[in-house]
């Protein structure tokens, strides 16, 4: 009875009190058909040290990166997280962070989302953040809407180099809404232009790019910009974070919104969840910015103090002049990243996107010796991912590493099915020379 409070007298008297004989009579909706007859056959309770043990053994069956030598990416990433990252969101007054319902009297936490806000409009290179979102799938979704609001306009143009994933949400998104989803061809791994400027038309109200695309390819966005400008459409980049540390930030191509996930930046890979959705725009479009603001002002004595400067959720303003529908943030997640990011600072941020990009390469370089192995995309520039085309099936490859505990990558037949030989592989700041080394002794014992 440890987390059950309530004795048999205590419910008892709450159902006295509202006038109902049993805690049965509170179901007295539901078939007398679907109650179960008898007991569910399970195991018999277990005190502590018991639970413990069995939850220790249960969570051993699972393939993690604390064990297996993991090169899986494809927007959940291993970072390394400094022990000051737990140490902070740990403590009591952030660790049930929600959505402040009397903002003002929450100092402390509105403080850490203003400073969210900044680092990320530092690293975007764009002008004004929203206090995070659910993940990169959902502001990219919700980032479409938010062109077709501002344009008025119904199609939207996605590469089939943005996240497989990201773009099964925004189709849904797009679907019930109303809207028209176009997918771009890639040539050579990259957003075919060619094809854009023919798509683009008076109807298109953004176009959507990833940078570095899913293939780990750093996308050329001058080009797309310019031409989703032309016809008056909204330019939307897809960013991993940690890639901004060397890549030149979109807000310098002129890209109208930001989006992007932000796991990587002091957040646990956790089986998949949860994620941290980034969101940025140019000030001209911050009314239309879905989610909330946080903003620094002064109070009557001067003191520097933080407000909720704008909320455009139904709960908030009237339903039909609602930006979204998304009535939380993601805070503990955005605080793991604010701190991440600040005991980094500049130059560790720099250094960590360096170091990534050097192993990653150095990884590419020693797997392609492997006879039968080479880049699927030779002459395009990549960050810390990159497609390795194999020799036999990519899906069979990864079965028979994975009982030798390498986490060999993510096959890519199944997103693309011209690439059934295909593996995203992706090399970390965590992925010492060793293990790169040892990854490419395994692979080549299986080819």
């Amino acid at each position: 009875m440890r987390y059950i409070p309530h004795t048999e007298q205590d419910v008892r008297q709450m159902l006295d009190a509202i006038g109902v004989r049993s805690i049965r009579d509170l179901f007295a909706d539901i078939p007398e058909t679907l109650y179960l007859k008898e007991p569910l056959n399970i195991p018999p309770p277990l005190d502590e040290h018991a639970l413990f043990r069995q939850l220790s053994s249960l969570a051993a069956r699972n393939a993690d990166t604390r064990r297996y030598l993991s090169f899986l990416g494809a927007g959940a990433y291993d970072h390394f997280i400094p022990a000051i990252v737990e140490a902070i969101i740990s403590r009591g007054e952030f660790l049930t962070a929600y959505t402040p319902y009397q903002p003002e009297a929450s100092q402390g936490l509105l403080q850490s989302i203003f400073e969210f806000q900044t680092m990320v409009c530092e690293l975007t290179g764009m002008e004004v953040a929203n206090a995070s979102m659910y993940d990169a799938a959902t502001a990219l979704a919700e980032s479409a809407l938010m062109a077709c609001h501002i344009t008025e306009r119904s199609k939207v143009l996605v590469s089939k180099a943005v996240h497989p994933h990201y773009r099964q949400v925004l189709h849904t998104y797009l679907w019930t809404n109303e809207r028209k989803l176009v997918e771009l061809p890639l040539a050579e791994g990259l957003t075919d232009c060619n094809a854009l400027s023919d798509i683009l038309d008076e109807q298109t109200a953004c176009v959507i790019a990833q940078y570095p695309n899913f293939l780990g390819l750093i996308e050329p966005l001058a080009p797309i910009v310019e031409a989703a400008h032309r016809v008056g459409a909204l330019a939307i980049a897809c960013v991993d974070p940690i890639a901004l540390g060397v890549l030149k930030p979109p807000g310098e191509y002129d890209v109208d919104i930001v989006v992007g996930e932000g796991q990587s930046l002091g957040n646990a890979m956790g089986y998949g969840g949860p994620m941290l959705g980034l969101f940025a725009c140019k000030q001209s479009y911050v009314r239309r910015l879905p989610g909330r603001i946080v903003g620094q002002t002064t109070d009557v004595e001067g003191r520097r103090g933080f407000v909720m400067t704008l909320r455009t959720r139904e709960q908030d303003i009237r339903r039909e002049k609602a930006t979204s529908n998304i009535c939380t943030n993601e805070a503990l997640c955005a605080l793991a990243s604010t701190v991440f990011m600040a005991a980094l600072g500049k130059q560790g941020f720099r250094e960590l996107a360096e170091t990534c990009t050097q192993k990653a390469h150095y990884a590419a370089a020693r797997l392609t010796q492997i006879p039968g192995v080479r880049l699927r995309f030779p002459h395009t520039p990549f960050f810390k991912e990159f497609v390795l085309e194999l020799p036999h099936p990519a899906q069979a490859m990864c079965e028979r590493l994975l009982r030798q505990e390498i986490i060999a990558g993510l096959p890519l037949g199944n997103y693309y099915p011209d690439m059934s030989h295909a593996l995203l592989v992706c090399v970390t700041e965590t992925r010492t020379r060793e293990e790169i080394d040892r990854f490419v002794q395994v692979l080549t014992e299986n080819c």
